[in-house]
C-alpha cells in the first residue's frame, strides 16, 4: 500500500479556546523553570553558556491565550491522516500540527497517549495548550506559543515516491520559520519526520526544539535511553547530574515510582545512537529515534503523588489512564538555548514506530543489558544506517513546493515575507494568507503610518525592523502605543514609559494605561503601580460605556485588568478598593474561578477568613490555572493561619498547627514540590528562564 495522505473528521468532547485575552503579553509569566545554577555545578562547557542565555522579557509579539473554560462539547476537528500498510497517523493541523494518534496496524496498538478529550489548559508560554500525542515545540524553553494555532498543511512528494505532508508557520518569539514533513515509507513500520528551522536573518538567533510525545503511564511502564546519566530537574529550581536509572534509593526509570513531578534529561555520550523508549510490562512500546543534530533526551513524569494525580485528572477526562512524556531536543537539556547563525539553519530526521523486546531483560535489574536489548531491538527494526539514509534522501525534497493546501495557518509569515523580501523554497508565505490582523501592519509598512483606529485592542509587532518603523511613524495613539510594546521587549524600559505616557495624552485610552502599571510594578513600586491600574480600570469602565460600536470591544477588557488591578491593589494595602472594584464589575461567569480566588483573597485581607474559607468549601475551578502555580494553596493555607491566630501574631507554630488542622482538599492540590520546600539559590549563581 503506498503511502498517502487525506482529510478526514475527528470528533472529540472539547472546551472551546475563547478568545485571548485583550491585554499584551509584557510579563514573562510565571515560569517554575527558573533554575539557579551554582559556579560550581560543574556543567559542560556548551551547556554552560546556553544555559540563561537569551530569555525572553515577555512572550510578546505573541497573545495570551486564557479565554477557555472546562465545559467540553462535541467538537468536530480537522484532521489529516497519513497511512500506509502498517502505520496510520492522524494530525490536527489547527492545534499545532499535533500527531494525534498514532496505529500500528499489524498489532492493533496505539503507540501513543491518545487523550479522549481537548482540555486546554496553561502550560504553553502564551497559555492554551493540551495533553498528548507528539508535539513540535519551537521558541523558547516550554511548550511553544503554536499548541493550539493552525499551522500551514500540504501535500508534497515524498522522498520515495509516496506523499509527504508538510505543516509549516512562521514562529513569532524568535521570528523563525520552520516546517516539519512526515511520510510512512512503504512497508515501514515507522513514522519518518523531516525537520527544518531556518534563520533568514542577518544576525544569529537562539533556538528551542523539542518533540515531546505523550505515552502511556503504567505501574510496570519503563522509559530507557542511552546514558548512565542525566540532570534532574525538580520544581524546587536546581538542576543536579544523578544517576540513571536508581537516585535516591529509587528506580526513576518508572514513571509512577516518583512521587512528585520531574524532569531527566539523559547525559547520552556523543558517538552513542540517539533514542528514547517507553516499554510496558510486556517489553512492548514506542521507540523514538534520529540523527545525530536533535542530541537530548529527557523523561518528564508526573509521578504517584496527589498533585501530579490531580494534574493528570485535570488535563484529561478523570477515571482514564495517565501519560508520561519522553522527549528529544537540539540542546542536553530544555533550559538551553542553541545559537544558529545568520541564515544558517539546522535540519533532522526523526523516526517513531513500535519496540518490543524481552520483557525479563528490560526489566531486569541490570540497566546496561536493559539498554542493550532495546539498541539491539532497534537496530533490527530500524538500523541507524537506515536513518541517516533516509535524512540524505529528504534533505533534496525539503525544497519541494507543496502539491495541494490541506490547511492554512496565519498570516503572519506573509507580513514578514513583504517586509524582507524572502523567498523561503518549500515553505510558502503567499499573500493570500494576509488578513485583518495583518492590514494594519501592511499599511505601516507600505506608508509609514500605522492607522490611527487601530489595532488597540490588537495583535501586536516588537521585532527591532518594526521597532524602526515605529520610530519613524508619525506620532499618535495607537504608534506610541506599539512604540512603546516594541520598545518595552528589547529592555528599553525607560523609553517604553515615555512612549505610553504620549498615547495616553494622545487619548489612547486603558491600555497603555496598564502598560504603565505594569512598568511601576516590574520597578517595585506597589503604590504607584495600584495609581496606574486604578486609573486603567476607570478609563476601560468609561469607554466601555461609551454610545458607540467601539465600546463593545472594550466591555471584555475590564474583567482582564481587574484580574491584575485586584492583587496590585492588595499590595498596596489599598483593600476597600480592591473590595469595590470586584463589586462594581458586571457578573462574572459563575464557572470562572478567578473571580471567586480574588473575593476570597480580598475577605483574607479584609481579615474575614471565615468568609473565605466559604468560598473554597463551596468549590471553585480555575481553567487558567499555571503549571507549578501554588496560588490556590497559598490562599488555602494563609486562610488557615488567620483562622488559628484568631487576630493574634502568624507564628511557626501557628503555621505548623494550621497545615496540620486544615489540610490542603485535594481538589486543590496543584504542588508539584513538597510543601514547605523553597526554591534554593546559590551563591554566585546564573539566571535561566524557561
Amino acid at each position: 500500500m503506498a503511502t498517502r495522505v487525506r482529510r478526514t473528521t475527528l470528533t472529540l468532547p472539547a472546551a472551546p479556546l475563547g478568545p485571548d485575552s485583550p491585554l499584551p503579553a509584557l510579563r514573562a509569566g510565571h515560569d517554575p523553570h527558573r533554575i539557579e545554577v551554582p559556579q560550581d555545578a560543574g556543567l559542560p562547557a556548551d551547556m554552560a553558556r546556553q544555559i540563561g542565555w537569551a530569555p525572553l522579557r515577555s512572550i510578546l509579539p505573541a497573545p495570551l491565550r486564557d479565554g477557555y473554560g472546562r465545559a467540553r462539547r462535541s467538537t468536530d476537528l480537522d484532521a489529516l491522516v497519513i497511512e500506509n500498510d502498517r502505520l496510520r497517523a492522524t494530525v490536527l493541523p489547527g492545534l499545532g500540527g499535533r500527531v494525534y494518534s498514532l496505529h500500528h496496524k499489524p498489532s492493533d496498538r496505539e503507540l501513543l497517549y491518545r487523550n479522549p478529550v481537548l482540555q486546554p489548559a496553561a502550560f504553553a508560554l502564551n497559555g492554551a495548550w493540551f495533553s498528548g500525542g507528539i508535539e513540535w515545540n519551537i521558541g523558547a524553553t516550554g511548550h511553544t506559543t503554536l499548541s493550539c494555532a493552525p499551522l500551514h498543511a500540504a501535500r508534497v512528494p515524498a522522498p520515495d515516491g509516496g506523499e509527504m505532508l508538510r505543516l509549516w508557520e512562521w514562529e513569532r518569539l524568535r521570528d523563525l520559520p520552520f516546517q516539519v514533513d512526515l511520510w510512512l515509507p512503504e512497508g515501514s513500520d515507522f513514522l519518518h519526520v523531516g525537520v527544518r528551522i531556518r534563520n533568514p536573518h542577518h544576525h544569529t538567533v537562539p533556538v528551542y526544539w523539542w518533540s515531546n510525545t505523550a505515552v502511556p503511564e503504567g505501574e510496570r511502564t519503563r522509559v530507557l535511553a542511552p546514558a548512565d546519566e542525566a540532570w534532574h530537574f525538580g520544581y524546587a529550581r536546581t538542576l543536579r547530574r544523578v544517576p540513571v536509572p536508581e537516585c535516591d534509593g529509587t528506580d526513576r526509570s518508572y514513571p509512577l515510582r516518583s512521587t512528585y513531578p520531574a524532569d531527566y534529561f539523559y547525559d547520552v555520550p556523543d558517538r552513542a545512537r540517539r533514542w528514547v523508549t517507553s516499554l510496558d510490562a510486556d517489553g512492548r512500546g514506542l521507540v523514538q529515534t534520529s540523527t545525530d543534530t536533535l542530541r537530548g533526551r529527557k523523561l518528564f513524569l508526573w509521578g504517584a503523588g496527589r498533585a501530579g494525580r490531580r494534574w493528570q485528572q485535570w488535563l484529561t477526562q478523570p477515571g482514564t489512564g495517565g501519560y508520561a512524556e519522553i522527549q528529544a531536543g537540539l540542546a542536553r537539556t530544555q533550559l538551553e538555548h542553541v545559537p544558529l547563525d545568520a541564515g544558517g539553519e539546522f535540519t533532522w530526521l526523526e523516526a517513531y514506530g513500535p519496540l518490543a523486546t524481552d520483557p525479563a531483560t528490560v526489566h531486569g535489574a541490570d540497566w546496561g543489558a536493559a539498554r542493550e536489548e532495546v539498541a539491539a531491538r532497534l537496530q533490527a527494526a530500524l538500523p541507524r544506517t537506515d536513518v541517516e539514509a533516509a535524512y540524505a534522501a529528504w534533505l533534496p525534497y525539503a525544497d519541494q513546493e507543496p502539491k495541494e493546501s490541506l490547511a492554512t495557518g496565519s498570516g503572519w509569515g506573509a507580513l514578514e515575507a513583504a517586509r524582507m523580501g524572502l523567498d523561503l523554497p518549500g515553505t510558502p508565505f503567499g499573500p493570500a494568507t494576509l488578513g485583518a490582523e495583518q492590514e494594519p501592519w501592511l499599511t505601516l509598512l507600505r506608508t509609514g503610518d500605522l492607522p490611527a483606529g487601530g489595532p488597540v485592542p490588537g495583535p501586536v509587532l516588537t521585532a527591532p525592523a518594526w521597532r524602526d518603523l515605529l520610530e519613524s511613524a508619525p506620532s499618535g495613539p495607537s504608534t506610541d502605543y506599539h512604540l512603546g510594546l516594541a520598545q518595552w521587549q528589547a529592555g528599553d524600559r525607560a523609553q517604553a514609559v515615555r512612549s505610553w505616557e504620549r498615547a495616553v495624552g494622545h487619548g489612547a485610552g486603558c491600555l497603555p494605561l496598564y502598560c504603565l502599571a505594569v512598568a511601576e510594578s516590574t520597578a517595585g513600586d506597589p503604590a504607584r503601580a495600584a495609581d496606574r491600574y486604578a486609573q486603567a480600570c476607570a478609563e476601560a469602565v468609561r469607554a466601555a460605556s461609551a454610545p458607540d460600536p467601539a465600546a463593545r470591544a472594550w466591555r471584555v477588557v475590564l474583567p482582564a485588568l481587574a484580574r491584575e488591578a485586584v492583587p496590585a491593589l492588595l499590595a498596596a494595602g489599598r483593600t476597600d478598593e480592591a473590595a469595590q472594584l470586584l463589586a462594581d464589575l458586571p457578573p462574572a461567569d459563575p464557572a470562572d474561578g478567578r473571580f471567586r480566588l480574588l473575593t476570597a483573597q480580598v475577605l483574607l485581607a479584609q481579615g474575614r477568613p471565615a468568609a473565605a474559607r466559604e468560598i473554597f468549601e463551596a468549590g471553585f475551578e480555575i481553567a487558567g490555572l499555571r503549571e507549578g502555580d501554588e496560588v490556590l494553596g497559598d490562599t488555602w493555607y494563609a486562610i488557615a493561619e488567620q483562622l488559628v491566630a484568631g487576630g493574634g501574631p502568624v507564628t511557626e507554630e501557628v503555621r505548623a498547627a494550621a497545615r496540620s488542622a486544615h489540610p490542603l482538599p485535594e481538589r486543590y492540590e496543584y504542588r508539584m514540590r513538597p510543601l514547605g520546600e523553597q526554591p534554593r539559590p546559590a551563591a554566585g549563581h546564573r539566571q535561566s528562564q524557561r
